[in-house]
């Protein structure tokens, strides 16, 4: 594994390593999709990304990153990232649950998340979801090599803001590999008076647009962790692990 300008460039080998480990999150995330009901308190949802975890032996690389105390993120309506499963918390008709799930298999990471309406939802939410998907297929589609990696994060903004949403900005996207977080960070949105780096084969970024129905401020809450809308309007988070290749950009989090 080489670097340049400070971002890991990964091989064959390790890019298809990062595949399975990719493909394991993307397989959980499925479950927990199936799984998405009214009346099922949050909990569960960790309770089955545990499990699966145990079954294709692997770790989940969030739990005790940082301090983090779950495996999953879950985030309901307004929590925009890393909220807590709880017993407490039941889902609702009508709500949007987030998962964020990682794994670290033969010592590379996985990364992925995915927003779902439970049950039947307004417009409004079906139409921000659908967005939100969206701009990170348009951000996939500029993962080429050559192109600025601002270039994804311009592809995302425009789409989104055209829209009349906004994209949260505290939080961004990333390089991952041998690390949950590696360089270079990637905004869902054009950082002013900075170069971005050109992408090169062998990058794998996790591009993950996390967009707001109003305000793109955001609160973190008592826990330390759950950040939240300001306004406590709606959000939906959606990424995937994406490698450049010479053959352009290959999604990397599928089953």
């Amino acid at each position: 594994m080489k670097k340049v300008r400070g971002i890991y460039i990964k091989n064959s080998a390790e890019i298809a390593l990062m595949r399975e480990a990719n493909r394991i999150v993307s397989v959980v995330l499925d479950a927990l999709g199936e799984a998405v009901a009214p009346g099922v308190p949050t909990m569960r949802f960790e309770e089955i990304a545990q499990d699966m975890c145990r079954q294709f032996g692997v770790q989940p690389a969030f739990q005790g990153y940082g301090g983090f105390p779950y495996a999953l993120c879950c985030s309901v309506n307004e929590e925009v990232v890393h909220g807590f499963p709880s017993r407490e918390r039941i889902l609702r008709e009508g709500d949007v649950v987030s998962f964020d799930m990682g794994v670290v298999y033969e010592r590379f990471y996985g990364d992925s998340a995915r927003t779902f309406a439970v049950g039947t939802v307004s417009d409004a939410a079906r139409d921000l979801l659908d967005a939100t998907r969206e701009s990170l297929h348009r951000g996939i589609a500029q993962a080429q090599p050559g192109n600025n990696l601002y270039d994804v994060s311009r592809a995302v903004q425009e789409f989104v803001e055209a829209r009349g949403y906004s994209v949260v900005r505290r939080f961004v996207g990333h390089g991952i590999g041998r690390k949950l977080h590696e360089k270079p960070e990637v905004p869902n949105f054009v950082p002013s008076g900075m170069a971005g780096p050109v992408l090169k084969p062998g990058m794998v970024l996790a591009i993950e647009p996390m967009v707001c129905a109003g305000t793109c401020e955001v609160e973190i809450l008592e826990d330390k962790w759950t950040a939240v809308t300001k306004d406590r309007k709606l959000s939906a988070h959606f990424e995937h692990t994406v490698a450049v290749t010479h053959e352009g950009p290959v999604v990397l989090s599928v089953s």
